[in-house]
């Protein structure tokens, strides 16, 4: 059990490391669907590679709609914010709808448009868990020494890239909706219990929860994916209805 444990385990931290800081910088920005719309147009940009090239060039396509995706949000920001929570509203219902449109013509649909929602990640292989690793210490350094330094378009540029990138990568390997439930009950936990260190605190709760989550899931034969969303939104919730 332990020697199947250990990479989703290593994965999740990996994750809760770079998406605390973004969590809470989307809940302090009051953006909170931001994920969710980039998140699937990313899984967009998957969909269609899947069904016009069979799965190659899934990355570069799935980053490409993300990408482009985060230039928009920046330029909203930028130019009309008073309107940026309807644009991130209206991104997210046409990459949904344009996903299951997609999933439509394929014969595994239904399988594929699971796996971009929620994906298992106990098959996750070590290799896997290093290249994000890179990837996510490569964009660290860019937001520590670069993005936290600058100010105006350029910064909402950057830091909505940079995120593009983040969660391109993490929806390959977790999925939308467990992506979405770990960038923000854990950020949103943390800010509600403590009044410092949110980033330290926000990623020893997430991890804890997604412990949590894969045990239950690996006792009861539950999807992991899926349980870790439950475990996640149901614990921010309760800390939102009974922490005064």
């Amino acid at each position: 059990m332990i020697e199947l444990l250990i990479p989703p385990i290593l994965l999740s931290f990996v994750l809760l490391l770079i998406h605390s800081y973004y969590g809470l910088q989307i809940i302090k920005r009051n953006i909170i669907f931001t994920d969710l719309a980039i998140g699937q147009m990313a899984a967009l940009g998957v969909a269609i590679s899947l069904y016009l090239f069979g799965g190659k060039y899934l990355y570069p396509v799935s980053l490409l709609f993300a990408v482009f995706t985060a230039l928009l949000i920046a330029y909203i920001n930028h130019k009309e914010k008073s309107l940026q929570e309807a644009f991130i509203g209206l991104i997210y219902a046409l990459g949904i709808s344009g996903v299951f449109i997609v999933m439509s013509k394929s014969p595994h649909g239904l399988e594929e448009l699971n796996n971009l929602l929620a994906y298992d990640i106990l098959f996750t292989s070590y290799g896997d868990i290093l290249k994000v690793s890179i990837l996510y210490l490569f964009i660290g350094l860019v937001l520590y020494f670069f993005v936290r330094k600058i100010e105006g378009f350029l910064k909402d540029v950057l830091f909505f890239t940079t995120f593009a990138i983040t969660l391109t990568s993490s929806v390959k390997l977790a999925g939308v909706l467990v992506v979405f439930s770990i960038l923000i009950a854990p950020s949103l936990i943390a800010l509600k219990l403590f009044n410092k260190n949110h980033i330290l605190y926000a990623t020893a709760v997430g991890s804890l929860l997604i412990l949590i989550s894969i045990i239950l899931s690996y006792n009861f034969d539950l999807p992991t994916g899926y349980t870790i969303v439950f475990i996640n939104t149901l614990s921010a919730l309760a800390t939102i209805l009974f922490k005064k």
